[in-house]
């Protein structure tokens, strides 16, 4: 199985005229997480990329690389389960480039109640304002914009794991990335006839710095019984029909399939970028 695309992928201009506004547009650690890799992506090809990030620093690394290899981008700090927040997003994004062709919703995470006995209603609604009300406060602010224009394209990133069951306990991350699925294609066939497009990605096992991160100053691989990063990935590879974990480009270039003109004739729907692993059994 030959290796995905990478930073280094020759750029076709698919995007070229377009705005594209991405939230999670930054990284948690070194290295490509999905959200900085997409809004990469899209800089590269063209698109002219507002990068919104919890973290105003987080945002500014990802529009210094789009930058770097002669893209247009803006950086933008907020929290996007706010309300006003969110507004204010929007109102940037339009005051600086008067325009919004593409939403890309990458904003999400694991909360703690993973079964049952664990679930608390502050970590159920932590967890659903953080990876679903966020893409139902941005779409509906962008939305009206898509609509003057005639034309938009909305990615939502769910997960596998609102498709099956990963042999691990997520019941509150896999009720969200649920949700998330059935919010878009409601979405989707609402604002059809208007020209908008809403789709799902669902990541499969994607090797990004979100699995090596610290939870309670532990590695989050330790929760799971491995004793090193590497134990780790290897057997996330291990289950996989193609060998390896996909990477954050793997997801950026299938969402910016959705995002380009390629795509006009597809809503409503939902892309697995798994390598296989959610049409098998085993999970880790």
């Amino acid at each position: 199985m030959p290796l995905g695309p990478n930073e280094d992928t020759p750029s076709r201009n698919r995007l070229e005229g377009k705005v594209a506004i991405v939230t999670g547009a930054g990284s948690i650690g070194d290295g490509w997480g999905n959200g900085k890799a997409a809004a990469y992506v899209y800089g590269k090809e063209g698109a002219k990329t507002f990068c919104v990030d919890f973290r105003q620093e987080a945002a500014e690394e990802t529009v210094n690389l789009i930058k770097d290899i002669g893209g247009e981008a803006k950086a933008f700090a907020a929290d996007v389960t706010d309300e006003k927040a969110v507004q204010a997003m929007i109102e940037s994004c339009m005051e600086t480039w008067g325009q919004i062709d593409i939403l890309h919703n990458n904003v999400g995470g694991q909360g703690v109640g993973r079964s049952l006995d664990t679930i608390t209603v502050e970590d159920w609604d932590a967890t659903f304002a953080r990876n679903v009300t966020s893409a139902m406060l941005t779409c509906r602010s962008v939305v009206p914009i898509m609509e003057k224009q005639g034309d938009g394209s909305i990615i939502n990133i769910s997960s596998i794991a609102a498709l099956r069951h990963l042999n691990s306990n997520t019941a509150v991350y896999s009720s969200t990335k649920g949700a998330m699925i059935e919010f878009t294609k409601n979405i989707a066939i609402q604002h059809a006839s208007s020209g908008i497009r809403a789709n799902c990605i669902c990541p499969g096992y994607i090797d990004t710095p979100f699995i090596r991160r610290l939870v309670n100053g532990k590695p989050s691989y330790t929760y799971k019984g491995y004793t090193s990063a590497d134990e780790y990935a290897e057997a996330r590879n291990a289950i996989i029909p193609s060998g390896r974990m996909g990477t954050g480009f793997d997801v950026a270039y299938a969402a910016l399939f959705l995002a380009s003109d390629e795509s006009t004739h597809i809503t409503g729907t939902h892309f697995p970028v798994d390598g296989g692993v959610t049409q098998t059994c085993p999970g880790v």
